[in-house]
């Protein structure tokens, strides 16, 4: 298993946290040396066929217009159309099916677990790309194959126009402020909101390991309604002390900031916003996909015995936390012993050992059953 990286480039991971983690762009040449690309445009193509893996087709020229998305699963007869240059496929969540892309993740484990998102792979045709853009969220660019000219611009956000005629949020104007050729094992890091255009300079694929970051508004908006179900209907706004008012029409700043201090008192509940927190953040991305193993290891108690480990399904998300102990997966938060609910959210396996020191987490409609039953835990695939 890899471990996690400790330079990017020459530069100490303590330096890059410090001084340009969603703080500024960074270009680190040969960050992976001598990096051969797991997977080819060809493979990638195949991947975008199945029903069960999201998709997506872009192209500049395309036939409705500009900026053309195409969303998949597709077939074979819709690559043979393609042209020749100008149009990307993306595939989402690859590390989900190719042990080798998942195995990328273990590198950038100096970022909790729960802050990434997934391991998205572009191939793009000469000259292909997705358009001036941003994102919300953090990402490394990982030049996998051939080569792809960054340009990176501005930090931009809703309020810079969008070209219309086109479901992409193509950025209307762009101006390049850097511009780097990647070649194989070079990587791009850039942080929330900076405008950028990768155009490849021939076939290229582009490896992308994505961060999540829920929004303010989703944020408030869960985080309320999980704290409100907890409050007693006795709880309501008060004013006791109050001074006389002067204006009796008026919403005085004094009756606002009351309001303010009285919602941060709701919320102060750590423990409770720590389980929310928890199981927001190891929600999966595609709940589906986990639910199709939810069968496949219902034998573990006759199979671990034999030396048959238990793993964590690669659609599924775990993490852990010391106070309360709780160990969170796939959005459930579950009582387990802390030094287990840690071991299992860092190795991401169950072997009979752990039984033997742990035999609650064995018991009949106990966790191991719950985690086999939806799906979580599953024997080690063949490509794992």
């Amino acid at each position: 298993m890899a471990s996690p990286l400790t330079h990017l480039g020459d530069m100490p991971i303590e330096v890059f946290m410090r001084d340009y983690w969603q703080q500024k762009p960074l270009l680190i040449r040969n960050a992976f040396p001598n990096f051969e690309s797991p997977i080819s445009g060809e493979e990638l193509a195949g991947m975008a066929l199945e029903e069960t893996i999201e998709s997506r087709l872009v192209l500049e020229n395309g036939e409705s217009g500009p900026w053309e998305l195409r969303n998949g699963p597709f077939t074979e007869e819709d690559f043979l159309s393609l042209p020749r240059t100008h149009w990307t496929l993306l595939v989402q969540a690859v590390d989900q099916w190719l042990s080798e892309v998942a195995e990328l993740k273990e590198y950038f484990r100096f970022i909790p677990d729960w802050r990434l998102d997934d391991v998205m792979i572009s191939y793009a045709a000469d000259q292909g790309s997705v358009g001036p853009h941003y994102d919300h969220y953090d990402v490394f660019l990982l030049q996998a194959e051939g080569k792809r000219l960054w340009q990176q611009g501005a930090k931009v956000d809703e309020t810079n126009p969008r070209l219309e005629g086109t479901p992409l949020n193509i950025l209307k104007k762009f101006n390049a402020e850097n511009s780097w050729v990647l070649e194989p094992g070079d990587m791009l890091y850039l942080p929330p909101q900076y405008s950028h255009w990768g155009i490849a300079e021939g076939g290229c694929t582009t490896i992308s390991i994505g961060f999540r970051a829920p929004s303010a508004s989703a944020i408030l908006e869960d985080l309320a309604a999980e704290v409100a179900m907890g409050l007693k209907d006795s709880l309501r706004y008060t004013d006791a002390g109050m001074e006389p008012t002067k204006s009796p029409a008026e919403v005085d700043p004094e009756s606002v900031a009351r309001l303010q201090q009285q919602l941060a008192e709701w919320l102060r509940q750590p423990e409770k916003v720590t389980q929310w927190f928890g199981a927001v953040m190891t929600e999966a991305k595609y709940p589906d996909t986990v639910a199709l193993d939810a069968d496949e290891a219902a034998d573990w108690r006759e199979q671990m015995p034999k030396g048959m480990p238990l793993v964590l399904n690669p659609a599924s998300r775990v993490a852990f936390s010391r106070e309360p102990a709780t160990l969170f997966v796939d959005g459930e938060a579950l009582t387990a012993p802390l030094t287990f609910a840690q071991q299992f959210a860092e190795s991401h396996e169950i072997s009979w050992s752990d039984i033997e020191t742990y035999p609650e987490i064995a018991n009949f409609d106990g966790l191991i059953d719950q985690l086999v039953a939806q799906g979580t835990l599953i024997y080690p695939p063949e490509d794992f």
